[in-house]
């Protein structure tokens, strides 16, 4: 067993963070009800509404806000395929010390320009893989504090109050559906919310081209994959890591994954019928209660974590499917 954040420890937290986070808002969906003919009751978590349009900036300002004097003076580091190096960014202006993330040359503009804007230094690998060695290789040659995207308890004390600030806003729900990356957003509201709410099913998402902690459950350990092949490069998360993976073991009930397919005609129905235009990571959730836990969770009370929108709308227009859109 791990030790895992209290919820007392999550309460600290919010208190000691301020107004540097958001709480988003938590939305009635009658589009995607009506969509399901009123299958089931839809909630969605808006974290896209989040300081740096994602919910990576809480478990960032987590991690960073701890920091001695001293280690702010040597500054951090990160590595992401944007949205944790924006967050990352926004956290180091926050607690005033410097930034040198580590973005993948596949990253989205849009995204590089946001990590530019909050003054960090950007570094670019040609795979993922490559950029977390060079992440581990800048914490190594210059000391900088490596700011993790998913692992530890600072991340999951952090993401924890996604989970808590559900269970404040909705008085009664069965399911709550968490897009899956390395594990560290899931794994906080997954604890968070079996503490508050136990009898309440966590169900994980993935995109089938990043399926890591799909193999780590089924291997019983954290598993690595060999690449990362999905539209959803913010799920992207090259490996699992023992904390995130326990933290999921221990809470997560049930891991489904999605295809590209499933996620872009997600992007295309949230845009019409909730006039959210979003990233893919962003609509997985969407797919998967859409798709594979349609029939499973017909007739329950649902909560979709909306985990962010970093996206220009080229790259929008070009990855959902807007015409074809429609659940048969």
């Amino acid at each position: 067993m791990i030790s895992a954040p209290g919820i007392d420890d999550i309460r600290r937290l919010r208190t000691r963070l301020g107004t540097a986070i958001y709480e988003t808002p938590l939305l009635r969906c009658a589009g995607l009800e009506a969509c399901l003919n009123s299958e089931m009751a839809i909630f969605a978590k808006l974290e896209f509404l989040q300081r740096t349009g994602t919910f990576k900036a809480r478990g960032a300002l987590a991690s960073v806000s701890a920091l001695s004097d001293a280690q702010r003076k040597i500054g951090i580091t990160a590595v992401s395929a944007g949205n944790h190096a924006i967050a990352t960014a926004y956290a180091a202006q926050t607690v005033g010390t410097s930034a040198k993330v580590v973005m993948t040359r596949s990253a989205n503009a849009a995204r590089v320009a946001a990590c530019r804007e909050f003054g960090a230094e950007i570094i670019l690998a040609d795979s993922v893989h490559e950029a977390f060695a060079a992440a581990e290789k800048i914490q190594k040659e210059e000391g900088r504090y490596l700011v993790h995207p998913f692992e530890g308890p600072a991340v999951a004390t952090g993401t924890g109050m996604v989970g808590l600030e559900i269970h404040e806003q909705c008085a009664d729900f069965d399911a709550v559906l968490v897009a899956v990356g390395g594990g560290g957003l899931i794994g906080g509201i997954a604890n968070a919310i079996k503490k508050l709410r136990p009898e309440c099913e966590i169900f994980g998402v993935e995109p089938e081209g990043a399926d890591s902690m799909r193999r780590s459950f089924a291997a019983g350990e954290p598993q690595a994959i060999e690449s990362v092949k999905t539209i959803a490069d913010s799920l992207g998360a090259p490996y699992a890591l023992p904390y995130s993976f326990a933290l999921c073991r221990q809470n997560v009930d049930q891991l489904v994954t999605v295809s590209d397919v499933e996620i872009r005609q997600a992007m295309g129905i949230l845009f019409r019928e909730m006039k959210f235009a979003v990233e893919p990571a962003c609509a997985a959730t969407t797919a998967a209660l859409l798709g594979p836990l349609r029939e499973r969770l017909s007739g329950r009370k649902v909560v979709l974590i909306m985990c962010g929108s970093n996206i220009d709308w080229p790259t929008f227009a070009t990855q959902a499917m807007l015409r074809a859109a429609h659940v048969a």
